[in-house]
């Protein structure tokens, strides 16, 4: 500030010289007055230069985008204006660096808004579309270049929605359909708006439709739970009241204690699935470290399905049972026995009287073991495949009953397969009967020479 006087000092001196010497060669007298004001005027001038030189370098900061340019280009002033620059340099290099910082928070908020599994949607007031992630795009099918800025209303049209964003009552969710959705794959999502900030909305999205078919498949098992016991049950008690109150002859009496032995022995099967899925699905996985011989299998799968078919089949069933080459499987036996069973039983329950059913053990090419049955059964219609393992579904409910089924057979089996690295293939044609097969990963099989 010193140095910005001494200059103006020294202008108006050389001013006031100039002016007297003027004055002093007989000159007008006022000339020493011209002399005083031109030398400030050129000490103004000087000024003027200096502060838009910093003006310039000012316009030039205030319109850059690289942080990194504010030294370089520092303008050379002297005096009091070198330090007003090198405050200004300051400033402006804490501004950048505030700036840096606050885009990096802000980058990194919106890299987990995007890796959120929850569809994020920022409105405005109005209720356009500000920024959404991309699990939002996928949940409502919006595009990111093209719908933002657009109301929400305008591209989420579901009437619950509507209803539920013009009431402002946002304590609850409500539940739509989602984009993709489709009668054959129904895809449900939970939205729930939170505001913040001055009349702006959070618009949240989940997928839930893996929860509400789970919610779906316990009210479906609790009923069908219900209902299989029911039923026993309720011949049981009428049989019981039966005995009870009337005088039977032997032979009746017989009769009706045969089956009441019959509905026991169904709610006793329906009781071991139930705990066999439980013990299944609660247990560890089976290590490779008991092995059961193949053919040890299927002479029990053999022996039950003979059984059975006597049972149900008056004139029996043509039964082919192949052991094929002599093999291990690593696992646990009681459930490789259940799921074998199952499939065995199965084929036997539904194929007619004197038909086919075939059971063959083969080692694949690739090192693999391949369990299969088949049978000339009425075959199975290709809209019940994808649903076969669910629990208690059943194609027909009326022929399950008739022959003991519980509707839990080839969830067992699915389970178990899961479990021993498995996979389960089920092949069926109205008409042409079915064939069923489990593969077993070659890590679990063994030829039975090398125990």
């Amino acid at each position: 500030m010193i140095n910005r006087w001494i200059a103006f000092t020294a202008c108006m001196l050389a001013g006031g010289a100039l002016g007297w010497l003027t004055t002093a060669k007989g000159g007008p007298a006022w000339s020493l007055g011209v002399g005083l004001g031109l030398g400030a005027l050129i000490w103004l001038m000087i000024d003027s230069l200096y502060l838009a030189r910093l003006l310039r370098w000012l316009r030039a900061e205030q319109g850059r985008e690289a942080p990194a340019m504010v030294s370089s280009q520092l303008p050379r002033l002297p005096g009091v204006w070198e330090e007003v620059v090198d405050r200004t340099r300051r400033l402006l290099k804490n501004r950048d660096q505030q700036l840096q910082e606050s885009q990096a928070r802000l980058d990194e908020f919106l890299a987990a808004m995007q890796a959120s599994p929850s569809g994020v949607v920022l409105l405005d007031t109005q209720g356009r579309i500000e920024w959404c992630n991309q699990m939002a795009t996928q949940h409502f099918g919006f595009d990111v270049q093209r719908d933002v800025m657009q109301h929400i209303a305008n591209l989420v049209r579901e009437p619950a929605f509507k209803a539920y964003l013009a009431s402002g009552n946002y304590s609850h969710d409500v539940v739509i359909p989602g984009s993709l959705s489709t009668p054959a794959r129904p895809v449900k999502l939970s939205v729930h708006v939170h505001s913040y900030g001055k009349d702006r909305k959070l618009l949240l999205s989940r997928d839930i439709t893996a929860v509400e078919l789970a919610e779906a498949m316990r009210r479906d098992f609790v009923a069908n739970v219900s209902h299989e016991i029911r039923t026993p049950l309720t011949v049981l008690s009428g049989f019981i009241e039966t005995l009870r109150t009337l005088p039977l002859e032997e032979p009746e009496r017989a009769r009706y204690l045969a089956l009441m032995a019959q509905q026991s022995q169904r709610m006793q099967t329906l009781v071991n699935d139930l705990l066999t899925l439980s013990r299944l699905e609660g247990s560890p996985f089976p290590g490779a470290n008991d092995w059961i011989t193949t053919s040890a299998l299927l002479v029990q799968c053999e022996q039950e399905a003979r059984a059975l078919s006597a049972v149900i089949a008056p004139r029996g069933h043509r039964l082919e049972f192949d052991a094929g080459p002599a093999s291990e499987i690593a696992g646990v036996q009681t459930e490789l026995y259940s799921a074998m069973s199952n499939l065995v039983t199965n084929a036997v329950r539904y194929t007619p009287e004197t038909g086919l059913v075939s059971v063959s053990w083969k080692l694949l090419k690739d090192g693999r073991g391949q369990f299969e049955v088949r049978d000339t059964g009425p075959g199975i219609e290709p809209e019940h495949l994808p649903r076969l393992t669910e629990r208690f579904y059943r194609i027909d409910r009326s022929r399950s009953r008739e022959t003991g089924g519980t509707g839990l057979g080839l969830a067992i089996v699915k389970h178990v397969a899961q479990r021993h690295g498995a996979e389960l293939h089920i092949d069926s044609q109205p008409g042409h009967g079915s064939r069923f097969s489990l593969i077993f990963p070659a890590a679990r099989i063994r030829p039975a020479h090398a125990a």
